[in-house]
């Protein structure tokens, strides 16, 4: 099987005239750095075809082509034919419902089983020479959407773009006890020193924030939905069981499994402009069966 490489085509308007092509190409969100990788592994730039350097001086109507190196796939990743369960997808970008109990990326404990291990599979089956870019990454037991760019050079841009609050998700979660309305929570967050896994308020943390409110209350629980404006690891199970509410099923963080034996938190909304068509992309995807069941169970 042939196995594709990543390209970018654009069409210089008159605006371009006389521009020089690494001014084009900046404008367009292609880095030095990325430049310097065309250069030097493999890529090349093409002007009508004909293959071109940076120093280029464009013409109304040209046709410029970037076409970016192959990418070096880890021989310690396995590829694995595991069922995906893919929302969105195209050239560039990848949006999958990861079920509760899945890895994003392989563990010394889960070394295998991965959502990457699937989409290694997935790619290979497709003739796409990447590696796994994950953009949006979720904990084992949390369900929901996650955000995969298919190429290097994506995963760059939709990471600038996290970064300036442009890449938004929202969650839904049950939470141990009565919590009314909307709120936030501001508390830094850092390792527990006394576990290689475990994260908690403490002053010398990250700063971190949380948005909260309130979809409805039950007896012993409420069910919520969050918004992140920062993304550290257990981000929201740390904050709701610093505030008295651990989720439900979230033992690590002082939620007790009774009613689901995983923690109780679903990635269930991502927005964000697709780099490369500058689309607004939505969705937006319901409670899986096992939180549906514990608030239907719950219903009056």
């Amino acid at each position: 099987m042939i196995m594709s490489v990543f390209e970018l085509n654009w069409v210089a308007d008159k605006e371009d005239e006389g521009k020089v092509l690494r001014e084009f190409l900046k404008e367009k969100r292609i880095s030095k750095s990325s430049l310097t990788d065309i250069k030097f592994h493999g890529g090349k730039i093409f002007v009508n075809k004909q293959e071109v350097t940076v120093r280029y001086s464009l013409s109304q109507f040209d046709s410029v082509s970037v076409v970016f190196p192959s990418e070096e796939i880890s021989k310690s990743m396995l590829a694995e034919n595991i069922p995906l369960n893919i929302v969105f997808e195209d050239e560039s970008v990848l949006i999958v419902n990861k079920p509760p109990g899945m890895n994003t990326i392989p563990s010394r404990e889960h070394p295998t089983g991965s959502l990457a291990n699937a989409l290694l599979n997935h790619y290979q089956n497709m003739g796409l020479q990447s590696t796994v870019h994950v953009v949006t990454r979720l904990d084992r037991d949390t369900s929901g959407l996650v955000l995969i760019a298919k190429h290097r050079y994506v995963h760059h841009l939709l990471s600038e773009d996290q970064k300036m609050g442009l890449v938004n998700r929202k969650y839904q979660a049950l939470i141990h006890g009565i919590l009314q309305g909307n709120g936030f929570i501001e508390a830094p967050i850092g390792r527990n020193s006394d576990s290689i896994i475990e994260r908690e308020v403490r002053e010398d943390g990250q700063y971190a924030y949380t948005e909260y409110s309130t979809i409805s209350v039950f007896k012993c629980f409420s069910h919520v939905e969050l918004k992140l404006k920062t993304g550290r690891t257990h981000q929201i199970r740390v904050h709701m069981s610093h505030i008295g509410h651990p989720l439900l099923g979230d033992s690590l963080y002082g939620g007790t499994e009774e009613r689901i034996k995983r923690q109780a938190l679903h990635c269930c909304f991502v927005s964000f402009t697709h780099p490369i068509s500058n689309q607004v992309i939505e969705f937006c995807l319901d409670l899986p069966s096992d939180m549906k069941k514990v608030v239907e169970g719950n219903l009056n």
